[in-house]
This record gives structure tokens, sequence and C-alpha cells, in this order.
């Protein structure tokens, strides 16, 4: 169930996207936020130069292990502009975050591009959070959210 901070959340996603399509990267943003509701850590696509690991989800599932303990993961919301893929998934599930929160689905991704006839921009396959890990709250996609995520995403493949 998505609520009112959900959606505070997710619109600062989506302005971490915006930033990150403003320095030519790919436009994804996320937020990690904890139990009490205290934004932790915050970021955006790098790919860019061409290290497509360089994630926003990974980035801060790897400094939540470094910087929260064990409990204080599990009772955190990772929200994100986009749903995770495989990689950002499976760091989520490795280091034991609690919930995520996404505006659009990688399955919406996917026919945008096929509507701007956009040829599969990566090798890895694009499957649903909860095929990747178990137990774990998912919610999502966020329908006026989503379309906004959509225009960052049709900005940044027509400049191409």
């Amino acid at each position: 169930m998505i609520n009112e901070t959900d959606l505070k959340h997710l619109r600062r996603c989506i302005e971490l996207a915006r930033t990150a399509l403003k320095k030519g990267d790919e436009p994804f943003g996320s937020v990690l936020v904890s139990a009490n509701g205290d934004v932790l850590a915050e970021d955006h696509n790098h790919v860019a130069s061409g290290d497509h690991t360089q994630h926003p989800e990974f980035a801060l599932a790897r400094w939540a292990a470094e910087n929260l303990t064990a409990e204080e993961r599990s009772k955190a919301t990772v929200y994100t502009s986009g749903e995770h893929c495989p990689m950002c998934a499976a760091a989520h599930g490795w280091v034991g975050l609690g919930r995520i929160v996404y505006a659009s689905s990688s399955e919406q991704l996917g026919q945008w591009l096929n509507e701007m006839e956009i040829a599969a921009v990566s090798r890895v396959r694009s499957i649903p959070i909860q095929d990747v890990i178990r137990d774990t709250e998912v919610n999502g996609p966020v329908p006026e959210l989503a379309e906004q995520v959509r225009q960052l995403h049709h900005q940044f493949y027509q400049v191409k």
C-alpha cells in the first residue's frame, strides 16, 4: 500500500533521476529511508562512464552494509524511480534491506523502449524483484509517478 510518505520519497527519487538526466546519465534515482522516516542516503545513476554497475540502488545497498546494523537494514525502505534490476535486487537481498517501493516497473520501461523503437539496452534480462529475492515487501508501480519517469526516459533517448 502506497501512502503520502511513500509518495514524498518517490518524488525525491524522480528529482534525483532528473539530476542524472541533466548530467547526461540514464534517469534513475533512489533514496534509503530508516524505520523512523529519516533519509539516510540517496543517489542517482552514474553509468555514463561505461560502468553499468553504478546504479543508485546498488550504491545504497553498499552504503547500508557499511553503516547500518542488520536490524536497521531490515527495517529500512528503499525508494526508487524504477524497479530494481536483478543486480540491484540481489544486492538488496544480500545486505538484508527491507521494503522496496518503486515509481515505475521494469516491464513499463521495456514497453517505453519498444514504443521508442530502442533495441534492448542491456544483455541482462529484466525480471521482477520477487523473482530475484524473497521475503521482501515490494510496492509499485505508481501510475501518476510512472508517467513522469516515462517522460524522463523519452528525454534521455531522444538525445541519443
